[in-house]
């Protein structure tokens, strides 16, 4: 009786992990917006913006609260998406191909292993290699394109298009991996109009008054570091484009939630193709973004610096291995761009190269024991143009505690983020920090020293 007991406890445990062995491989799709933060979504808690789709697909999955990107510029993060390494190892300082071999990057691997590689929208790393894609697909800069035969088309259009295109015509005896990289919501920096939506979407937000942040006033601009405190600085050239009267601050952020909500809405006509073909419960679906984005926080716009609103991006992971008690669920880890790559390569079952810098995230919802996890990490961002226009920062940031270093200025900030979570009241300079600061310094070198 005791030898029947172990063998059916034994089956129980074997047939598992022999019907996960003998499972198709998991498609991969990765929907991908363009500075879109981590508080932009109605299943984060926002008052004002709709985002039905994205919100089941956190019902259905998990969102990540602590989702950061290690560099917040767009083409160096999507060059870490890509490589699953910090900005020091792949090697694009600003807009530039990074240097990590493609055969070290997840399409390259995936290829290799069998896989379908689409890629679609916003590419941002010098000339978009037509070549290492089955379907590839490559355009952004403006919201409105046009066509072939002179006909114009919204840019999220166009990536909605492409997307069901691929999902139709993929070869139905391989799995598949496409990012659907949108350009929205990205403004078109040389149209004074800045964010430019479908002229459908009008009629949202008409009526809605977006709330201003506390922090965007001269007061708080003032108190930034004198070299981010000027107008030389780009994120104030910004917010004047954007943001400095009441008026154009409403036009500005209804007309970039609407873009937002254009987004939603192809991400649920592409999951709703997922399911008309049958493959959803077979596809690993994630949402996420290249970076934060300043609504006029600190007197600032775009990105670029290690402040919460800039480094702090969603994300949302559906994965049909997901224990139904996980899903709907969040989870505060600290988790960031550069554990994509290495996720993606594991749900295929491909191994990661000894290069990559980041870790598979499927264990924070899939290991019956809570896996032990990071709890900083070093932020890099290089110098624009010119010190003046976008200098450089570094920072080693905890959920707790942010210490930032400005290297063109020799410059350090401390910020206490049980109790300032606006990043407000520098403490580096305060007698009582000395000791938090100086092992702070410490552990930042060592993390930046890793990175690179």
């Amino acid at each position: 009786m005791k030898r029947l007991v172990y063998l059916l406890s034994l089956f129980s445990i074997l047939c598992p992990l022999r019907a996960a062995a003998g499972a198709p491989p998991l498609n991969i799709v990765v929907l991908y917006a363009d500075d879109w933060r981590h508080d932009t979504l109605g299943a984060a808690g926002h008052p004002v913006v709709k985002t039905p789709h994205l919100d089941r697909l956190a019902q259905e999955g998990m969102r990540f609260t602590h989702n950061c990107v290690t560099t917040a510029i767009c083409g160096v993060s999507r060059a870490t998406l890509f490589t699953g390494q910090w900005m020091s190892r792949h090697g694009n300082p600003a807009f530039a191909m990074f240097t990590t071999p493609w055969a070290e990057t997840y399409p390259g691997l995936l290829r290799k292993n069998g896989y379908h590689v689409g890629h679609i929208g916003k590419w941002h790393n010098g000339k978009f290699p037509q070549e290492n894609f089955d379907f590839g697909r490559s355009y952004s800069g403006t919201h409105w394109i046009t066509e072939a035969d002179g006909t114009k088309i919204h840019v999220t259009q166009k990536n909605e298009n492409d997307a069901l295109e691929f999902l139709r015509t993929r070869p139905t005896d391989k799995p598949f991996i496409l990012t659907l990289a949108f350009f929205a919501t990205h403004a078109e920096d040389q149209n004074p109009l800045q964010f430019l939506p479908q002229p459908a979407s009008m009629e949202r937000y008409k009526d809605s008054l977006i709330p201003v942040p506390k922090t965007s006033s001269d007061e708080y601009f003032k108190r930034l570091p004198p070299f981010l405190a000027n107008e030389q600085n780009e994120g104030r050239v910004r917010y004047h484009w954007r943001f400095d009267t009441p008026e154009k601050y409403q036009t500005m952020m209804k007309n970039y939630y609407r873009l937002a909500t254009e987004v939603d809405t192809t991400c649920g006509r592409v999951l709703a193709a997922l399911r008309e073909q049958g493959i959803l419960e077979n596809t690993l679906v994630i949402f996420t973004a290249d970076n934060g984005y300043f609504h006029a926080e600190h007197g600032l716009a775009d990105k670029w610096y290690p402040y919460e609103e800039s480094i702090r991006t969603p994300l949302i992971v559906r994965d049909p291995r997901m224990p139904a008690t996980h899903r709907g669920q969040t989870n505060d880890d600290f988790t960031l761009n550069v554990d994509l790559a290495p996720t993606f390569l594991a749900a295929a079952g491909v191994a990661a190269p000894v290069r990559m810098q980041g870790r598979d995230l499927a264990p924070l919802y899939l290991a019956t024991k809570a896996p032990a996890w990071r709890t900083e990490f070093f932020y890099e961002h290089a110098t624009i143009k010119n010190i003046h226009f976008i200098p450089s920062s570094e920072a080693l940031v905890r959920k707790n505690v942010k210490y930032l270093s400005w290297p063109d200025f020799k410059h350090e900030e401390l910020f206490d983020l049980t109790v300032d979570r606006a990043e407000i009241n520098n403490l580096a300079s305060a007698p009582d920090q000395a000791k938090t600061l100086a092992a702070l310094r410490t552990r930042f070198a060592e993390l930046k020293a890793a990175a690179r």
